[in-house]
């Protein structure tokens, strides 16, 4: 079905709808009936309200089932409705002067049930989308078919005998009736006893799409339990003893208006100002009307009179005095209600900035902020970008996506350039120096409102500090990387320029040393004698030179990785070293040095200081990091009382540069334990 023609069906039935509605007050009217009676305004307005809205809801969205729920329950009550009052009229204002009235009376007793069965049952169930769920939540909905059939198809069967006048009746079918329609209409008392618990399980499936929604379908579900709640609260009121059954009519406009509104356009009012002022409202009017019942029919009552001027005078004078107090008290009540601790998006940025003001940590609050600025906006994404240098790179993005893909941005002459898939960009200044961006991407039919950008551009103000911070952070860590990266590079440098140079040099005298100790061995034996000396001095020289360029940056980790490097530095450990690894692939160059030289540092620790007997080196991957350990069964020590020596601080620092940790555990007689983790992407996968 097009979306066009279900548009026309949907106008139809709602016409039809709104006719039998028409038709059924005015048969109401000649049954003697008052048109604003409480039948006729249920009439009216559920009829008006389910299938107007219903109508709007299948016009602009055809594929979803809640609309035509609704439009469906507005055609069943508008038929049950004439149903009823054309037989009433057919059969007892007029007897005989409606043909066909003993089928309607028929007709009325059984056909609004499936109208409100499914109402009841799935508007809850597959609101927003028309879904259910879950495959899981498929027996409720299947129960609630049955239920709805069982309840129906009985009155149906064993009333259709008994067409005419017995079937007009109250509350109770009289005792007149066959037992057999009276035992199907208990049926059907049971069977809506059980739609209304299906009802409550429905409930209970928009907490189970609240707790793992987000973003638009989050507020939807809301603004329909709101609405919900509206109804429930209006239908209480109603009861007879409470309050006015007029009630109930008001309440049956609250759930199609917010299941409307949630589905078209939630943002078109906001759901927390709705609600916050529905609070205030309504404690102000129930505090009022317990001041007047009080003063007037209380004090009246112990008087003698309850219609005094003077108590109604002293009730408005009590009330006006009251009115502030009570106000703020019900505005801090719905704040609590709406907000929690906070009340308003402001005081939100407030307890975030109360928050970040200790912690600096880009992973933390840039992500905080950037979810922040799309929940406050209203925006399908929002971006941080963060100024180093001359260029702003991306720092935090909502939703969370991977931030590799994208590039930096250069300034253009120091100001803000154009963002790529953004509609707004907000610079974010301290001190007259530009931090960073704030960037949003708005729905192409819900452009940036000026509340929006009076609420980035706080959210910018509160943020410059922030920036600043984290931006000293990143180029610290720029800074500590690049010293690090120098290092290596150096230790790499000194390593060619002795294998290419001292080495080979030593080589040369070593090849020369032993052709002089054969010429002269023939003329000489002493001088021969010295010459195979100096011969195993240079040996043993480049040997030393080999040891010292293998440790300055062992050629064995840039060819074959960790693995292999530390296994051989393991066998001339002075101690006994084994060496476990699990998945351990090929990583960066200066990820597989930083690892190296850090247990490398570690094992050489337990052979000064730890006594050991053994050492056991553990590598292995886990979570996107590569993790070590350095175990020994030495005397051990206690952390907190003994300094950081120079050789952890130079591996925290190692390790810190390129984002990752050290942790030393230790206590006395029971070994340590040096770990550290350090996020990696591998370039060859082990195994």
């Amino acid at each position: 079905m097009s979306n066009r023609t279900a548009a026309r069906l949907a106008w139809s039935l709602g016409l039809f709808a709104l006719a039998f509605t028409v038709g059924g007050l005015t048969f109401s009217v000649k049954n003697g009936a008052d048109i604003w009676s409480f039948d006729g305004l249920f009439a009216l307005v559920s009829v008006a309200a389910f299938g107007g809205l219903g109508v709007l809801l299948v016009s602009r969205r055809p594929r979803n089932p809640i609309g035509w729920i609704f439009v469906a329950t507005s055609v069943a009550f508008g038929l049950a409705g004439l149903a009823d009052q054309y037989s009433r009229y057919g059969l007892v204002t007029n007897p005989g002067g409606a043909p066909g009235a003993a089928v309607a009376i028929w007709l009325a007793k059984w056909i609004w049930v499936p109208a409100t069965g499914v109402l009841l049952v799935y508007s809850s169930l597959l609101f927003p989308d028309g879904r259910l769920p879950s495959r899981r939540w498929r027996p409720v909905a299947w129960l609630g078919a049955v239920a709805i059939v069982v309840g129906a198809v009985p009155v149906a069967i064993t009333g259709w005998s008994l067409r005419g006048p017995r079937l007009i009746y109250g509350n109770e079918p009289p005792p007149s009736l066959p037992h057999a329609y009276r035992l199907a209409v208990t049926v059907l008392e049971s069977s809506f006893l059980f739609i209304f618990l299906l009802a409550f399980i429905g409930a209970a499936s928009l907490f189970v799409r609240r707790r793992r929604a987000t973003g638009e379908e989050r507020e939807q579900i809301r603004w329909f339990a709101y609405g919900a709640t509206l109804m429930a609260l209006a239908i209480v009121a109603s009861t007879p003893g409470i309050g006015p059954g007029q009630l109930v009519v008001v309440g049956l406009l609250a759930l199609p208006t917010a299941a409307t509104i949630a589905i078209l356009k939630y943002r078109l009012y906001d759901i927390d100002v709705v609600i916050n002022k529905t609070v205030v409202y309504g404690v102000l009017a129930a505090s009022f009307t317990a001041i007047y019942v009080a003063i007037v029919v209380g004090i009246g009552a112990a008087v003698g009179s309850r219609s005094s001027g003077a108590l109604t005078i002293l009730a408005a004078v009590v009330m006006a005095v009251v009115f502030q107090p009570v106000r703020d008290r019900a505005r801090k009540v719905a704040n609590r209600l709406v907000y929690g601790k906070r009340a308003t998006p402001y005081e939100v940025l407030s307890e975030f900035s109360e928050r970040v003001g200790g912690a600096y940590d880009a992973e933390d609050v840039l992500p905080r902020m950037a979810h922040i600025l799309a929940d406050g906006t209203g925006a399908t994404r929002s971006h941080v970008w963060l100024r180093v240098g001359g260029e702003l790179r991306p720092a935090a993005r909502w939703p969370d996506e991977d931030m590799s893909a994208a590039s930096p941005l250069p300034l253009v002459d120091g100001d803000l350039p154009e963002v790529p898939g953004a509609d707004r960009a907000f610079p974010v200044h301290h001190q007259g120096e530009l931090l960073g961006a704030l960037a949003v991407a708005m729905p192409a039919n819900e452009p940036l409102s000026p509340a929006g950008e009076k609420l980035i551009g706080d959210l910018a103000s509160q943020a410059g500090l922030v920036l600043r911070n984290v931006r000293l952070i990143e180029e610290l860590r720029a800074s500590r990387q690049r010293l690090v990266a120098a290092q290596d590079e150096e230790r790499r440098r000194l390593e060619r320029n002795l294998h290419d140079g001292a080495q080979q040099e030593l080589v040369a005298l070593g090849i020369q040393l032993g052709l002089a100790q054969r010429v002269a061995a023939k003329e000489s034996p002493s001088t021969a004698e010295l010459l195979a000396r100096l011969q195993e001095q240079s040996t043993e020289a480049l040997d030393n030179l080999r040891d010292l360029a293998r440790g300055i940056y062992p050629p064995l980790l840039a060819d074959q990785g960790l693995t292999a490097a530390l296994s051989a530095q393991a066998r001339k450990a002075s101690v006994p070293v084994e060496v476990e690894t699990d998945g351990v692939g090929r990583y960066p160059q200066e990820a597989e040095a930083a690892v190296y030289f850090c247990c490398l540092e570690a094992i050489q620790n337990v052979a000064k200081y730890a006594g050991a007997t053994r050492a056991r080196i553990r590598l292995e991957t886990r979570d996107g990091e590569l993790v070590f350990e350095v175990i020994d069964d030495g005397a051990g020590f206690d952390p907190e009382r003994t300094p950081m020596g120079a050789g952890l601080q130079n591996m925290a620092d190692r390790l810190a540069a390129l984002g990752g940790t050290v942790d030393v555990r230790s206590r006395p007689g029971e070994g340590t334990t040096v770990a550290g983790r350090l996020p990696v992407t591998a370039l060859d996968p082990a195994g």
